[in-house]
């Protein structure tokens, strides 16, 4: 089922020139360009669809520092900075609530996996703490068995997928971002090796600066331009409940489910590790790409031929500045939920909370998530292309991390100090 985003009226006439073209409407394309419209950088922004209708807009909506990679924890404390400002620097709702995450820890493997991380948490200052006993009832009462431990970040928060990159845009839009829906981009323009525009559905843009923040889409865009930008697709199946005001205001993670409260009083619930990998034809050219990856987290996720498999096959994978593209034909990409994962999810939220079983799912869709290597994104310049640049791979925590990350590509592309080191988000730690 097709999510109901929050309108963003779009800029009609497409400018002659920009100083950066933004390609990709989802959060961090749409936060790259705010930040960028903040210093008086003339960006314009290209969405073949609307703001925000693929993952942007179908996550779990967690803005959380808790349990994320080493790699990313100093841009998600930068985003969670810039998340609690958000409603008061787009002058609009987007949801945010410090609400507070917390995963409840099922044996010694778990709890031994997470220790191991709160030495991260301890070197960045976060508020993750574990709990046990009465604290963890105090927070999730009602829970069917007791708990031995969890981990608890108090600071973290939640924000609604479906409002807040409508919301950055339209703010980007206010200090001066065009803002093209319907308007896909075909390809680069350059002039003696450096970027001298874009070539758009449309027609043509001059620019000096090119960033492709295009989520499930840019490793095929970057491959017309013969780069190679390691992705795979995988597919996350949420569902939403009715209001309910009596149960917990916060973002829990189980072994295998997880819940949040929503802005409008009931809950997004999802299931947890245990991620639909669909196998397409990169699977098998990435084999070795994703091979340690694979080993290491293959109780994460299961692999499954689905339709976007034989949708894949018949895509296109290169074409011309003046042909129709691939991303003309499909304007969103709409996968269907996964049956057996809203079924486990339900099931397995009621058999833990048997205080869910009075909602009622009024609602569920399924998004794709583009995943690299080492489930870290890429926010960079690329090597040997000047002043083109790649915000893209978030493998699922792209909304989380969305604010910072437009803050940091914005800096990268302006020169700026970076809001936090780029290093472990430089394109070139991929090889091949």
């Amino acid at each position: 089922m097709r999510i109901t985003m929050d309108p963003v009226a779009g800029n009609e006439e497409l400018p002659s020139r920009s100083d950066v073209v933004v390609i990709g409407g989802g959060i961090i394309g749409v936060s790259t360009a705010l930040f960028l419209a903040e210093r008086g950088v003339s960006v314009t922004l290209c969405e073949k669809g609307i703001i925000g209708a693929e993952q942007s807009g179908r996550n779990w909506g967690w803005c959380r520092t808790m349990g994320r990679d080493a790699a990313e924890i100093p841009l998600t404390v930068e985003s969670l900075r810039l998340w609690r400002r958000m409603n008061e620097i787009t002058g609009l709702e987007t949801g945010f609530r410090q609400r507070g995450t917390l995963y409840l820890l099922d044996g010694e493997k778990a709890l031994a996996s997470y220790e191991g991380w709160m030495d991260h948490a301890r070197a960045h200052a976060l508020s993750a703490r574990f709990i046990e006993g009465s604290e963890i009832t105090d927070l999730l009462p009602g829970l069917a068995k007791p708990w031995k431990r969890a981990l608890y970040t108090p600071t973290d928060g939640t924000a609604e997928p479906f409002k807040a990159a409508p919301a950055m845009a339209r703010a980007a839009q206010k200090k001066g971002a065009v803002i093209l829906q319907h308007c896909a981009v075909r390809g680069i323009e350059t002039e003696a090796g450096a970027i001298s525009g874009v070539v758009t559905e449309r027609g043509a843009i001059r620019c000096g600066a090119v960033v492709l923040a295009g989520g499930a889409w840019s490793r095929l865009f970057a491959g017309n331009m013969g780069l190679k930008f390691p992705t795979l697709p995988v597919i996350n199946t949420v569902m939403r409940t009715a209001p309910d005001e009596s149960l917990p205001d916060l973002a829990v993670g189980g072994p295998d489910f997880a819940f949040r409260r929503r802005l409008d009083g009931g809950y997004s619930v999802a299931i947890r590790n245990d991620n639909l990998a669909p196998l397409t034809l990169d699977s098998f050219r990435l084999f070795f790409d994703f091979l340690p990856t694979a080993l290491k987290s293959m109780h994460e996720y299961r692999l499954g031929l689905t339709p976007y498999f034989f949708e894949d096959w018949k895509r296109a994978k290169h074409w011309k500045n003046d042909e129709i593209t691939p991303f003309e034909l499909m304007r969103t990409l709409d996968p269907k939920p996964v049956k057996r994962d809203l079924k486990n999810a339900w099931a397995n939220t009621v058999k833990a909370y048997p205080g869910f079983a009075k909602l009622k799912p009024v609602q569920s869709w399924a998004g794709l998530i583009d995943a690299t290597p080492d489930a870290v994104p890429v926010i960079s310049e690329v090597p040997k292309r000047p002043n083109f640049y790649i915000a893209s791979g978030f493998s699922g925590h792209g909304f989380g991390t969305g604010p910072g990350a437009g803050h940091l590509m914005a800096d990268i592309v302006t020169g700026a100090t970076p809001i936090v080191d780029p290093a472990p988000f430089r394109l070139d730690r991929f090889r091949g």
